[in-house]
């Protein structure tokens, strides 16, 4: 029978950081320093630490966890082969989390397996600007990036990024980024490498949508070209590291 999991250092760092009682720690350390401890103990949390901190999940992004004690136990099976996102109520908890309340705009995304987490965040003198970190790691710190991204596969993290401004078709719109065209940034997390896809002045990447497929990825320039296989480009996926 599963049991619930034992508290680990890293959750329990979490917690007290992100309720700072009376705002002590943000006092003591200033804005800049908090968010960035803040985003650092968020990349090496489990799903189980960020479902306590009480923010939104997969199941409703608008309130805190309303089985806690389910989604707190262990997994009957450990999860290194999974490969769906999981919603809750459901042991080890969602895949997915984010926090509608707080200045900082957090977005976490974990891979089914939990090996690779994804953070978003933004700093509250700046909203218009959000960071991501791949397992600690800063990515296209260049770009204004959008506020969430998903997972592909085991291993890339892809996130909507602003196009080119010199594109025939860009403009403003509506939305986080307020391009017309996009670009995407595609994050490896086994190879710790980024690539950043730029569209070209023939191709118009009004939702820009990355999809595996078997061992390429296919970019598609919106929804409906996803939906009729019409990639506009097909890219290999690189060999996973050997360990």
């Amino acid at each position: 029978m599963a049991g619930l999991a034992a508290p680990f250092p890293t959750g329990a760092d979490l917690l007290v950081w992100w309720r700072d009682e009376g705002d002590d720690l943000l006092a003591l350390v200033g804005p800049q320093r908090y968010l960035q401890r803040l985003a650092e103990l968020l990349s090496r949390a489990s799903p189980r630490d960020v479902e306590a901190m009480g923010i939104g999940c997969g199941r409703r992004i608008d309130r805190p966890c309303r089985d806690p004690r389910t989604c707190g136990q262990d997994p009957a099976d450990a999860p290194t082969g999974a490969t769906r996102d999981r919603t809750g109520p459901v042991p080890s908890a969602c895949t997915g989390f984010k926090d509608c309340w707080s200045a900082y705009g957090i977005d976490v995304e974990f891979t089914a397996d939990g090996r690779h987490c994804a953070v978003h965040f933004q700093d509250p003198s700046d909203r218009s600007r959000t960071d991501v970190q791949v397992n600690g790691v800063r990515v296209a710190e260049s770009l204004r990036l959008d506020s969430s991204g998903y997972w592909v596969g085991r291993r890339n993290y892809v996130v909507q990024a602003e196009g080119p401004p010199d594109h025939p078709e860009q403009g403003l719109t509506m939305g986080n980024l307020c391009c017309a065209i996009l670009s995407l940034v595609v994050h490896d997390a086994e190879l710790v490498t980024t690539r950043i896809l730029v569209p070209e002045a023939a191709e118009t990447w009004t939702d820009p949508e990355l999809r595996l497929d078997r061992d390429t990825l296919h970019v598609y320039p919106n929804g409906q070209a996803r939906e009729a296989g019409r990639a506009d480009r097909v890219l290999p996926v690189e060999p996973s590291p050997s360990y």
